[in-house]
This record gives C-alpha cells, sequence and structure tokens, in this order.
C-alpha cells in the first residue's frame, strides 16, 4: 500500500527577500552618496585645525590653473558673478567656497568680493587635519 503525505515541502529557495535587501542596500548607499560635500572636481583643499559639517546649497570652486566652477559648472573669472547671481535666490544666503592651495591671496580676494556684492556669507572649505 502506497500511502502519501499530504504535507509536501517545498524545497526550492525563494529569491524576493534576497531582491529586497539588495534593492534597499541601493537605496541606502544612493542616499548616502549624495550627503558628501565636496564636489567631484580636482581640487586640493588645504587642511585646517578645526572644521564643521554644514550643507552646502551654493558652491564656488577655484581648481589649479584658475578654473573656476559654479555648482559643477565651469565658468570664466569675467563670468562668475553673472552664473552665481543666477543660482542665488535670496540675499543673506551662503555661499561654500572650495579653494585649490595653490590659489593666489588675489584671486581669493577677488572672488570673495564678487560673494559679497551678491550679499552673501562665505564658508571657505578646508579638509581637516
Amino acid at each position: 500500500m502506497d500511502i502519501k503525505s499530504k504535507h509536501k515541502v517545498d524545497s526550492a529557495f525563494s529569491m524576493s527577500s534576497m531582491t529586497d535587501i539588495v534593492f534597499l542596500l541601493l537605496i541606502f548607499f544612493m542616499l548616502t552618496s549624495s550627503f558628501i560635500t565636496p564636489s567631484g572636481l580636482p581640487v586640493d583643499l588645504p587642511s585646517a585645525a578645526a572644521t564643521s559639517i554644514s550643507l552646502q546649497k551654493n558652491s564656488v570652486t577655484v581648481g589649479e590653473g584658475n578654473i573656476f566652477y559654479v555648482n559643477d559648472k565651469e565658468v570664466s573669472l569675467g563670468n562668475l558673478e553673472n552664473e552665481l547671481s543666477k543660482v542665488i535666490s535670496e540675499p543673506g544666503g551662503t555661499v561654500s567656497l572650495h579653494l585649490d592651495k595653490t590659489i593666489t591671496a588675489e584671486i581669493f580676494v577677488k572672488v570673495t568680493g564678487i560673494i559679497a556684492k551678491l550679499e552673501q556669507k562665505t564658508n571657505l572649505v578646508a579638509k581637516a587635519e
């Protein structure tokens, strides 16, 4: 007499929970990578004894060889004020200034003067020692 069980155990491995975990990890790393403050621009920041972390909305980057960027868009020094005024929404805001350590004081003064003319505060970005 052949007796068969009514409760059959399925030996197949379900991948649905594994894909859920991979999807959640993907979302986590995508969100956390967007909080990295330095942009992908090639700037060798000087070091400072104390630094603080702040979220940046607008940034001006001056790379080696006096290459200017406003929020990752390359601009010339003569066009810096026009491009920066386009991205500024209101007076009294803050602009993060990323300067390569090879930049002269003359360029620093010109850029901070343009930012001050647009009634913005300047945060000078440095890396911690």
